[in-house]
């Protein structure tokens, strides 16, 4: 069977071609796919259970339901713009929603899977940020947030990140911090590491153990995928 992880698609409108993009490719999903493991920031912003769904993601969420109906087991691990995730998408989406890292048994292997956004512990004002945002007073008023409230924290929480995004690029070596942060959970026991949010496309194999970070579906459009007992890093297009 086949499995496949996808991060970083960071939606915002269905007429965005990264949109059109992530549709058709979870529209033709192979037939042998068991498992989809969302790692995070597929959406440009979406925080607690909306009623109705927000309208611009609706196609997405009504594909997602397809790609269930199908048997396929959806696994979504919340990102630093996607979070408070698990009412709507458990009820909804018939999804299994993690707020952190995990690992999960695949085949013989034990692989960690995270969004990745707090592999940098030396990133203390977004640490504070996260810590903001994802509290459990924040998870309280969730359902007291208007539309317009949580539209404005989609375009502050987008100009934020795409303003420090360079910024942080320049002061850390995010290959060097990546691969470090892997090297401590091999030690630990993992096979392999999965992670997202840092939008590079990296595949790594040393002394048996395997690292990847899964770069992004706004213009590489890459993923994983588990097929016959190998971990690859593909390119849809």
């Amino acid at each position: 069977m086949r499995k496949i992880f996808i991060a970083d698609a960071h939606l915002r409108n269905p007429e965005d071609p990264n949109y059109r993009t992530l549709v058709r490719f979870l529209e033709t999903l192979p037939a042998d796919t068991d498992t989809l493991f969302l790692l995070g920031d597929l959406f440009e912003f979406w925080i607690g259970n909306p009623k109705p769904v927000y309208s611009h993601y609706r196609e997405i969420i009504d594909c997602l339901k397809g790609v269930r109906g199908r048997g396929v087991r959806i696994v979504y691990f919340e990102g630093n713009h996607d979070f408070h995730l698990e009412r709507f998408f458990e009820e909804q989406v018939q999804a299994e929603v993690h707020d952190r890292g995990a690992v999960v048994e695949i085949g013989s292997q034990k692989v960690y899977l995270c969004h990745g956004d707090q592999i940098n512990r030396e990133d203390y004002r977004y640490r504070a940020w996260r810590l903001a945002l994802r509290n459990p007073v924040t998870r309280a008023l969730v359902p007291f947030f208007s539309r317009r409230i949580a539209a404005r924290a989609a375009e502050t929480l987008s100009r934020r990140s795409g303003r420090r995004h360079d910024y942080r690029g320049k002061r850390w070596d995010y290959r060097v911090i990546l691969e470090r942060f892997a090297g401590e959970k091999f030690a630990s026991g993992c096979d392999v590491v999965i992670t997202g949010h840092y939008h590079l496309p990296i595949l790594k194999k040393e002394k048996g153990r395997l690292f990847i970070s899964l770069g992004d579906w706004i213009t590489q459009f890459s993923y994983a995928q588990w097929l016959d007992g190998e971990i690859t890093l593909e390119t849809f297009d």
